[in-house]
């Protein structure tokens, strides 16, 4: 067995996404995690995103990017079969090198509070929850937007 890790392309799509749905644990968007919306990320990020493959299976995947200032990770994940072998810590500091390469400083992403596996891993690898801020989500579409405005 082989395993490498790699930068992600849009041809990768099609495996990535049949990944994403054996995870549990985090949620797909139809809009921003179609093919259009990976492209779209992946045009703005070009050098961060990654993927774990084995046998030339897709067994694990990162979306990361930065806004010129913070990285954030996007859909950790590893196939149940291929977890505890470092996969998932192999990607993370691919991930971070690209982005220390592109001088970013610091890095976060975002667990829900009910995804434990994906929690106990970043606890686990020395990531730090924080507990000093609130998130909050905006939905950009014109009916919200209108109502925000009024």
């Amino acid at each position: 067995m082989h395993k490498m890790i790699r930068l992600m392309t849009i041809e990768d799509y099609d495996q990535v996404h049949a990944l994403w749905m054996t995870i549990k644990g985090f949620a797909i968007r139809s809009i921003d995690d179609s093919r259009e919306g990976v492209e779209r990320f992946l045009k703005r990020n070009p050098t961060t995103s990654v993927v774990a493959v084995e046998d030339g299976r897709v067994v694990g995947a990162i979306l990361c990017g930065h806004d010129g200032r913070r990285g954030c990770l996007y859909h950790v994940c590893v196939a149940p079969d291929y977890r505890r072998q470092g996969i998932g810590k192999a990607m993370v500091v691919f991930c971070m090198d690209a982005l220390k390469k592109e001088h970013i400083n610091k890095v976060s992403l975002i667990a829900f509070t009910k995804n434990d596996i994906g929690n106990a891993f970043w606890h686990h690898v020395g990531w730090v929850e924080r507990e000093d801020l609130n998130y909050y989500d905006f939905v950009l579409n014109s009916e919200n937007i209108e109502a925000f405005n009024k």
